[in-house]
């Protein structure tokens, strides 16, 4: 095979200049405090501790076995670049919480940057003004007298997943995602989308779909060596810039298509009551800025793109429990029974008198995070903790599903418990420890109070009308054996098979009567 003098040429270029720069990189980050950086494993020579950084295994589960080996606080520098990892509660609390004001940046990520998802999405948006005005956004329509007003919706969409899956109960992974990514659409855009092929559903999963799977250094080049996007795109190797391209019209067809579309309803007087007509009136009676307006389009397409997907992943974790742990189904349908009497479907409004369901909930939070290490936190300045120094911009992880399986806490944590919730007389606990499964701080995500609201009457309808089990005719353990599909950062149950049938002649009845009200 031979090459020309050209390519040979390019390649060499771009091989001196990756050289320099990572051996400048790994100068320029040299600890600038006689105090030490977390522990951690011995790096190698310029490139650290690129080699412990997981890959293939579940990463949340590596970074707890590094942990008990160096503490709760422990730390890997990659070509200069160092991640802070946290396993405690109290160190989280200490760092994101406590010093929030330090701790709730973003770390870059060039490829979103490129794609421009950096600049809107508000999860991974750096920290300034911008990331502020589509925050508040957020935390107004997200509060929790605000996620009030949303029952009628949510009550309305779920009758309609009810009823999908008594027609069609083998496609019940299909149904949680058409269920959730239809709820948002109505909630944050009034929008009612008909079938799993709508253009928004299909374009907002694509769109996740690939922000996932761009977001740690590994998973492209230009991520590990920012400097590659400053090169010309005719380059071996720049085919990444193309991809971006392609991202940044999935991000912006995501959040501005349903938004036009709600507006053009609106100006007509013809857009139900949902939180994008709310913010447009407040938008426009103040008369801001057509800044505050991108802000307003940005947060809501925020909400759809990050809300639909965490949710439909939770749902699924608790049918898969539900098919693995009949015993804990059973009393969970007793307890609803005793309260509805089996003769009418439950409501918010039963929500106090259900404590082992509210338990049940709570358990599928922690038992099957969506999002295990969470969003990565930067430090805007210099820092020290407990005697280690934390320069700015450090990388700062907060294992979260270490500390919600830490069987100190929580023993047995991989076992489906939801009495570990309640009290020996019953009653629900309270467990500060829980919220890690939101994030911390600053950044901790804004709509969870939507989340766990969505949860619970969502396993409140189906426990009170379905029974949920191992596929029919099959006793292989593996159709329901648990394991996760590994993305960039989310979690979630693979593929599995299970049996949905109606748990009477009159639960059927409440959910044909339920679909054919809405």
């Amino acid at each position: 095979m031979t090459f020309s003098l050209s390519s040979w040429t390019a390649l060499d270029l771009l091989a001196v200049v990756i050289c320099a720069y990572v051996l400048n990189v790994f100068l320029d980050r040299r600890k600038r405090s006689g105090l030490p950086y977390p522990p951690g494993p011995r790096g190698l020579p310029i490139i650290g501790n690129l080699f412990d950084i997981p890959s293939s295994e579940e990463s949340w589960i590596a970074y707890t076995k590094l942990g008990k080996q160096y503490g709760d606080i422990f730390s890997l520098n990659v070509f200069g670049q160092l991640i802070v990892v946290v396993q405690s509660p109290k160190i989280a609390h200490d760092l994101l919480d406590k010093r929030s004001k330090n701790y709730s940046d973003r770390i870059p990520v060039p490829f979103y940057e490129l794609a421009g998802w950096q600049q809107w999405v508000t999860s991974v948006s750096r920290f300034g003004v911008k990331w502020r005005l589509a925050r508040r956004v957020l935390e107004r329509s997200m509060r929790p007298s605000a996620i009030v007003n949303y029952r009628p919706t949510q009550i309305t969409k779920v009758h309609s997943f009810l009823n999908d899956l008594l027609q069609d109960p083998e496609n019940f992974a299909d149904h949680i995602e058409y269920y959730k990514g239809s709820l948002i659409l109505a909630l944050a855009y009034g929008l009612d989308v008909k079938g799993t092929n709508d253009e928004y559903l299909t374009g907002s999963k694509n769109a996740v779909d690939m922000m996932e799977s761009h977001v740690l250094p590994h998973s492209v080049s230009v991520n590990m060596f920012p400097f590659l996007q400053h090169l010309p795109e005719w380059l071996p190797g720049m085919g990444f810039k193309g991809l971006a391209r392609h991202g940044h019209d999935l991000g912006e067809a995501s959040i501005i298509g349903p938004w036009s579309t709600f507006k053009e309803a609106a100006e007509r007087g013809a857009s139900p009551d949902c939180i994008a007509l709310h913010e447009l009136r407040e938008h426009q009676q103040s008369d801001s800025s057509e800044k505050e307006e991108r802000a307003i389009v940005e947060a809501l397409g925020t909400l759809f793109l990050a809300g639909a997907g965490t949710t439909t992943h939770s749902l699924r974790a608790f049918f898969l429990m539900l098919a693995r742990y009949p015993a804990i189904q059973e009393r969970a349908q007793a307890e609803l029974d005793a309260v509805t009497g089996g003769t009418r479907l439950p409501n918010f409004e039963d929500r106090p008198n259900l404590p082992y369901v509210n338990a049940l909930c709570k358990e599928v939070l922690r038992w099957r995070m969506v999002t295990p290490l969470g969003v990565p936190h930067a430090s805007m300045e210099d820092d020290v903790y407990e005697g280690y120094f934390i320069p700015k911009g450090s990388m700062i992880i907060a294992n979260a599903w270490g500390m919600l399986h830490n069987p100190a806490v929580y023993p047995a944590p991989d076992a489906f418990d939801p009495e570990r919730h309640l009290t020996v007389d019953g009653e629900l606990k309270d467990d500060p420890v829980l919220s890690a499964a939101f994030g911390f701080g600053k950044r901790i995500c804004p709509g969870r109070f939507i989340a766990e609201s969505t949860i619970f009457i969502t396993a409140a309808m189906v426990l009170s009308t379905f029974s949920v089990g191992r596929p029919k005719g099959s006793s292989e353990e593996a159709c329901i054996d648990g394991n996760v599909n590994v993305g960039q950062i989310v979690a979630q149950p693979q593929p599995f098979k299970c049996s949905i049938s109606p748990r009477s002649a009159m639960a059927e009845k409440l959910v044909l009567s339920a679909a054919s009200n809405e």
